[in-house]
């Protein structure tokens, strides 16, 4: 029976042993419930808002209403009243033992079967297909998506609908609801327009992949069940939040941002103002105004190639707020491959869209990743990034494909933020060659049924239209260059002489350290970029023993964001005051470093990443040509690279095409013709990996599991005599618990690197019995490096550091595994001092 509760009227019941409503929630902070009924009107509220998006309003709507059905139950009323100690042993009748029952009472299978029942039966094909979808998001709002079929053809959707009534309490939810929902529920269930909503987007998927494009057409149709799901979880978060922290409601933009008009003209007044020096600054200029130029095109797929130093960064943000006004988007999202480029890009933005910060406030630009501060932080900060809930959004390419395809929830609530943005990806050739079909077949699906659009931004193009269209290709615009002749931009841009030096014999580490020594004498500075960390340590300490630690520095990933900044502000003050000065790195100096060398030598490796230290170069355009060096060490173990070994055969196959003719790639080894060949070997060589195999449990690949799971409906149809009675056959629990973005995920420790960071551990220790304070959380990502588990495991083997923080885990290393020349070692590397822990 109805309760007569209202969101009006009840947004809070006052708590005792048993109130009169069905609760969803209980807050203790101010002893309130918050009824039920207020619960799935409100998610239905987001839902439904989120949903839009695709035009599935009434859909999500009606998920919202749904999801929590099952907690109209006695059996869950009485175990959260005695979760919360309102029901006692020995006195209310009703007290359950709430610890051994806690994850055990299912109350998302009520609203999942009730949607199926009434939908999968009697409303033909498309009702059951909206059933199904329905039902899929409801049963999985707190596990992450379930398998419909089971890689091995077991039927997880069907014997989830069939689950005992005893143990879904859905014949009591359906008894014990709120009229208001079930009334609204059977009026949405009712009318034609549910169908016929979701049937323009299935339509439209198939219209958008035709023939024979299977794959592509069926992984569609699954983003579609995440993207839904999505809102849901949104939804539900969201509230619930609310009402457990009030104060969070006031927190969240909810999408009401500063408008695109006012971020336009400080970014204009911005660019204004950008002095013009040296003959790039006009190129760069003049690539800024093409990107000005192109934002009034329709929504799609768009390339900006251009030379690194040409200013992509800018001159993408311009096309991205420009874009966004045009075509009356929500937001900006930009996705990158690593941690450091967004420190640099989203610090370069900050400043640009949030001039004023006592008054903007960091509501502009939000930052998200997965290092230390952000993940632990439980400020505002964390509460925006849990949603993308910001009008320019940096990320990484982890966060972003974790969205699309990870496990759990976390990821997947963010999706629907994808919808009715610009999608900047910047670096995408660094996408991981196992997910480039899932990729583009999640590119293609935002931008044709999400009104999103996106943006490749690149030196180097990664030819991902060029790949299986039958797997999954992506669908680029008519005229998607932002750049009218990239040519041509690529002959002005050029700055820098490329040597190919490479041996038959290869390269001894002393040769290498005697020509990095020569072009130094004869230059005045050097870099060298290596592809492994030890070889960085090892060329370092053969040319500082000749060069002297005044002119040579060190930087690799062992050393904590502080400490490499430090050693590349030191750098960039010796280049500009020019000073001598030999810089040995390994690659992570090739992406989003603004710094200059007459001379780089780099260690053979794939043409994209040639191509990106050539950006070290002669950045500036200083002098007529910087000078690039490529040398083939002749010992280096690449066994656990596979990427760059490969990267290197293809590279070292375009180079020896260059020199049998240089016409071919106009004289240019490092020109979008040589980079076009590059890419076409290097994928053709890697084709079979690009659906992201699994022999985990089955011999399958995830793009099988989440498109047409042929394995699965193959089993299926032996042991049933029939194919599956649903459209959605996918394995999406088994794909995404499968699914990794990047093949070991890091843990983060905090180093005592210099003054700050030993008084940072020291902080850290003293303030682990109580909440770590937000700033210096992220004081501490700065001082964090990211190491293996292998790595973890030995440190903690050997106790090189120690575990602070209640439930927080923060690891702290040992002064005495901290060196200031090449960051976090397994080996003692100084003298034990006092310790920090005291």
């Amino acid at each position: 029976m109805g309760y007569g509760v209202t969101p009006d009227n009840a947004s809070c019941v006052l708590a005792q042993s048993s109130p009169s409503v069905a609760a969803a929630h209980y807050r203790a902070q101010d002893d309130c419930w918050q009824p039920l009924l207020k619960h799935l009107l409100g998610t239905a509220d987001w839902a439904k808002r989120f949903a839009e998006k695709l035009g599935l309003g009434m859909l999500g709507e009606l998920l919202g209403l749904l999801h929590d059905l099952g907690k109209y139950s006695q059996v869950f009323q009485a175990y959260l009243k005695s979760a919360v100690g309102k029901l006692v042993p020995d006195v209310d009748e009703d007290w359950v033992d709430a610890v051994q029952l806690k994850g055990k009472i299912d109350h998302s299978s009520a609203g999942a079967q009730y949607v199926w029942q009434v939908l999968g039966q009697g409303h033909g094909r498309l009702g059951a297909l909206v059933g199904q979808l329905s039902a899929l998001c409801i049963a999985s709002h707190h596990s992450g998506l379930i398998n419909t079929l089971s890689p091995t053809g077991k039927d997880d959707f069907i014997a989830r609908m069939r689950k005992d009534d005893g143990k879904t309490h859905l014949s009591e939810a359906l008894e014990s609801a709120d009229r208001d929902i079930l009334e609204r529920c059977e009026a949405l269930l009712a009318d034609p327009a549910l169908l016929e909503q979701v049937d323009a987007v299935i339509k439209r998927i198939e219209q958008r992949n035709p023939g024979q494009a299977d794959a592509p057409r069926f992984q569609q149709f699954g983003l579609l069940v995440r993207f839904m799901f999505s809102c849901l979880v949104a939804g539900d978060r969201i509230d619930t939040a609310d009402f457990e922290n009030p104060d969070d409601a006031d927190l969240r933009p909810a999408g009401q941002y500063e408008h695109w008009t006012v971020l336009i003209q400080r970014l204009e007044s911005h660019l204004a103002g950008l002095p013009v020096r040296y003959p790039i600054d006009t190129l760069r200029q003049s690539i800024s105004l093409d990107c000005l130029h192109a934002a009034s095109n329709e929504k799609g797929i768009f390339t900006l190639t251009v030379p690194t130093g040409g200013g992509k960064t800018l001159a993408s943000l311009r096309f991205a707020l420009h874009h966004a006004q045009e075509r009356k988007l929500d937001r900006i999202v930009y996705v990158v491959p690593f941690t450091a480029i967004i420190d640099q890009n989203a610090r370069v933005a900050r400043a640009v869209l949030e001039p004023d910060a006592t008054v903007d406030d960091g509501l502009v630009v939000l930052e998200h990743h997965g290092n230390l501060a952000p993940e632990r932080d439980q400020g505002r900060e964390k509460l925006l990034a849990a949603d993308w809930d910001a009008p320019v959004v940096y990320t990484t390419m982890v966060q972003f494909l974790e969205a699309l395809f990870g496990a759990g929830t976390r990821g997947a609530r963010r999706m629907h933020q994808l919808a009715n943005a610009v999608l900047v990806f910047d670096e995408v050739q660094t996408i991981p060659i196992r997910c480039v079909h899932l990729f583009n077949n999640a590119l293609n699906f935002l931008v044709e049924q999400c009104n999103s659009s996106v943006v490749l931004c690149t030196a180097t193009q990664p030819l991902l239209d060029r790949v299986d269209t039958a797997r999954g290709a992506v669908k680029l615009s008519d005229g998607h260059s932002l750049i009218p002749d990239v040519g041509q931009l690529f002959d002005q841009l050029r700055r820098v002489e490329v040597h190919d030096a490479c041996k038959a014999q290869g390269w001894a580490a002393d040769e290498i350290a005697n020509l990095i020594l020569r072009e130094f004498h004869d230059k005045g500075n050097c870099l060298l970029i290596t592809n492994t960390k030890s070889a960085a340590k090892k060329l370092y300490e053969l040319v500082v023993s000749v060069a002297g630690q005044d002119v040579v520095h060190h930087l690799s990933t062992d050393m904590c964001p502080a400490h490499r900044r430090a050693e590349l502000d030191k750098v960039k003050t010796k280049l500009e005051a020019g000073v001598p000065v030999i810089c040995v790195s390994t690659q992570l100096i090739e992406a989003g470093v603004d710094i200059d060398f007459w001379v780089v030598v780099r260690y053979l490796a794939g043409l994209d990443s040639i191509a990106q230290a050539a950006g070290r170069c002669n950045r500036n355009g200083k002098i007529r040509r910087g000078h690039l060096y490529i040398v083939n060490p002749r010992d280096e173990n690449l066994g656990m690279l596979p990427d760059i070994e490969e990267g290197k055969k293809q590279a070292r196959r375009v180079l020896a095409d260059y020199l049998d003719d240089p016409a071919r790639y106009d004289n240019d080894r490092l020109g979008p013709k040589a980079l076009e060949d590059y890419y076409r070997y290097y994928f053709f060589q890697r084709r079979q990996e690009m659906s992201y195999p699994t022999s985990v449990d089955v011999d399958t690949s995830l793009l099988d599991l989440l498109a047409l799971n042929p394995t699965a409906v193959s089993a299926y149809l032996g042991d049933n005599g029939r194919y599956p009675p649903y459209r959605f056959c996918q394995s999406f629990s088994t794909a995404a618990r499968l699914f990794k973005a990047i093949d070991a995920p890091t843990e983060g420790i905090v180093v005592p690197y210099g003054e700050d960071g030993k008084a940072l551990i020291a902080e850290l220790c003293g303030a682990s019995d109580r909440p770590f304070d937000k700033k210096l959380l992220k004081k501490a990502q700065q001082y964090t490096v990211n190491v293996l588990p292998k790595v973890l495991k030995h440190l903690s083997d050997i106790e090189a550091f120690q575990t602070v923080g209640s439930g927080l885990g923060i690891h702290c290393l040992l002064q005495e595994h901290y060196s200031e020349k090449f960051g976090l070692s397994a080996h003692i590397v100084n003298s034990p001092e006092a310790s920090v822990w005291t």
